[in-house]
């Protein structure tokens, strides 16, 4: 319950007790309790509340109905620490070799009706398009297509994404902060351009996988499309109950 004495402020508190509430209780769509209703159970005012059920919306738990009230989000329900989400120089180094990063290509595109879909931009919004191949000990073992919206990151350049990781270009240079990732993964085989990136015969095995990232208010700010071999690629899930 809430501790009065605590130096955490009350919001903070009640936060962690709704996320709690949301993540071992209630499903998608599940209506909360009202604010009055959240006064009461918690014993703290309707300004620590309405703070606390802001802070919920920020980070992707609920959402509001206007007249309705506050509902779970089934955005959620994938929600996962980013750190559980796969990172490619991390697993290289935990495996004792050296990962590299090559940028192929980086130029301002339109983009296809799917790739839209993806970022939720229009036809006529430019998109940044970032490829590159993913290397350890100096062996090829991945190729990233990645899109980002022009409109969120004005004056992206190559030079910036030569100079540091992705995120640490989003979060330092343009003050977004990645606080939920979707990923999808899938057996594939590799194109013609890819085999040859990839120094593998065409038609290979290869695993797909696709992540679209999110930032703190729910605005997609990344949509990667990834080819890694599977003969080099391990690719691991932990699940907790």
């Amino acid at each position: 319950m809430i501790n009065k004495n605590s130096a955490i402020p009350l919001y903070d508190q009640l936060v962690n007790l709704l996320v709690k509430e949301i993540e071992e209780k209630l499903q998608p769509n599940d209506k909360m309790l009202s604010e009055r209703e959240i006064c009461q159970v918690y014993d703290v005012s309707r300004t620590t509340v309405r703070l606390a059920l802001t802070e919920l919306e920020n980070m992707g738990y609920i959402y509001k109905q206007p007249g309705k009230g506050s509902f779970v989000a089934s955005l959620n329900r994938d929600k996962q620490n980013l750190m559980d989400y796969y990172s490619f120089t991390e697993q290289m180094k935990q495996q004792g070799k050296e990962p590299q990063t090559k940028i192929i290509d980086f130029q301002k595109v339109y983009v296809n009706e799917y790739i839209c879909g993806k970022l939720n931009v229009g036809p006529t919004d430019l998109v940044y398009k970032l490829k590159r191949l993913r290397l350890a000990d100096g062996f090829p073992m991945m190729v990233e297509y990645t899109y980002i919206p022009v409109s969120d990151f004005p004056e992206l350049t190559l030079d910036k994404l030569n100079e540091k990781p992705l995120y640490n270009v989003f979060n330092e240079d343009y003050h977004k902060i990645i606080k939920l990732a979707e990923e999808e993964f899938s057996a594939s085989l590799v194109t013609e351009k890819e085999a040859a990136m990839l120094d593998v015969p065409i038609q290979s095995a290869c695993l797909k996988l696709k992540r679209v990232a999110y930032d703190r208010t729910n605005k997609v700010v990344e949509f990667t499309i990834s080819t890694a071999r599977s003969d080099q690629f391990n690719y691991k899930v932990k699940h907790f109950r």
